[in-house]
């Protein structure tokens, strides 16, 4: 299986390699960062002050190669039809996904930066969207990483890996 991260945008090098080495630790495959993408500027909504993460995807999709899924990587808040926010989307059929590191902020609360928070976040949220493609679902179990985030909560409650029912439905 090959992995590609995608940062849209500009994304910390801390944080890439951060991800890089957890994702690596979780799914036991290599992974390589690219080089930057920009934002798609079809994407913003200045109504909302938010981007529409469908337009990553489709970026995502006409950037990737075969055989290679996509994790984009963006700073921008990003929210999908039917949704006030999203902290990522994956496409399964497209064999890409994107996660959004700012609302996983604590700055954006109205609290002090938590650079490790933020780590564990992001790491969270990439798992979870990496998870839908490669096939998985929902869980109903809220420790396992494929549970549904409706709130930052239910990301820190959440376990950085795979339930006991999940795991084996992973297909890598």
């Amino acid at each position: 299986m090959e992995i590609d991260l995608q940062p849209v945008g500009t994304i910390s090098d801390i944080i890439l390699q951060e991800l890089k080495q957890g994702l690596q630790n979780t799914f036991g495959c290599p992974f390589k960062i690219n080089e930057p993408l920009p934002i798609p500027s079809s994407s913003f909504n200045p109504e909302r002050d938010q981007y529409l993460s469908d337009a990553f995807i489709d970026l995502l999709k006409h950037s990737r190669k075969a055989r290679v899924t996509v994790l984009g990587i963006t700073d921008v808040n990003l929210y999908t039809s039917g949704l006030n926010f999203v902290f990522g989307q994956a496409s399964e059929e497209g064999g890409v996904a994107v996660i959004s590191l700012n609302l996983l902020r604590q700055e954006n609360y109205g609290l002090p930066a938590d650079p490790q928070l933020l780590a564990e976040r992001a790491l969270k949220e990439a798992i979870h969207e990496l998870g839908h493609t490669l096939g998985m679902g929902h869980c109903q179990d809220g420790i396992c990483i494929m549970h549904f985030s409706n709130s930052l909560i239910d990301t820190d409650i959440k376990k950085p890996f795979f339930c006991g029912r999940c795991r084996p439905k992973l297909k890598l």
